[in-house]
């Protein structure tokens, strides 16, 4: 039975998106840089590869489809959360902070959603953030902008086969009893790939009121 494929799966909203999308019957494939991340992970087929290694990541993919088929849905959940005003982060750290924060997305995208759209249906979810971009965190105000856009142009390319691609724009610090309770932003994900096409929604925002 395909399942969900989640990138990115800390303790926070990837972990959370896996369980709710267990409690729903679906297998669960998690990808996560560090061996550490997934050791306490809920039962799960466990992949360790690096969002920004492009190899690693499809290998990761491919392992994941061969033991569950082709996922139902994958959800992006990598990011580089820091501060940094105009100036203070080189160029290398933007780099490598965009490499996260978008390129492992389209990566992603781009090895399963041809597949999906072969077949007809499938959901690609990316968290995003920064409703509003923010100076003091230069490198996630680019990064979720880029998102934004990674989106739109998945949703036009993808979309007419039937694969909803949509972000989950989380506006605040994610910590469990706040507002901005994983489990709670976990349902949007559940939502979104539950809707049909007919109201398919391309950003939800999660403002934690």
């Amino acid at each position: 039975m395909p399942g969900a494929v989640v990138i990115g799966a800390g303790p926070g909203i990837g972990q959370a998106v896996a369980r709710r999308f267990a409690r729903e019957g679906l297998p669960i494939a998690l990808i996560a840089r560090s061996e550490k991340t997934l050791e306490n992970s809920v039962q799960a087929l466990t992949l360790q590869a690096d969002s920004t290694d492009e190899e690693a990541l499809r290998a990761a993919l491919d392992r994941a489809t061969a033991e569950l088929g082709l996922p139902d849905v994958v959800v992006y959940n990598a990011a580089v959360i820091q501060a940094d005003a105009p100036g203070e982060l080189s160029a290398r750290g933007h780099l490598d902070a965009w490499a996260v924060n978008v390129v492992g997305a389209l990566t992603a995208a781009a090895h399963i959603a041809p597949a999906m759209a072969r077949r007809g249906s499938g959901t690609i979810l990316i968290t995003g953030g920064m409703p509003e971009p923010k100076p003091e965190y230069v490198s996630l105000s680019l990064g979720k902008a880029g998102v934004r856009t990674l989106v739109t142009l998945l949703d036009r390319t993808y979309g007419p086969s039937n694969v909803h691609v949509a972000s989950v724009t989380v506006a605040g610090p994610v910590a469990p009893g706040t507002p901005f309770d994983p489990d709670d932003i976990a349902e949007h994900y559940w939502r979104l790939h539950a809707q049909p096409r007919g109201e398919w929604q391309h950003e939800v925002l999660h403002t934690g009121t």
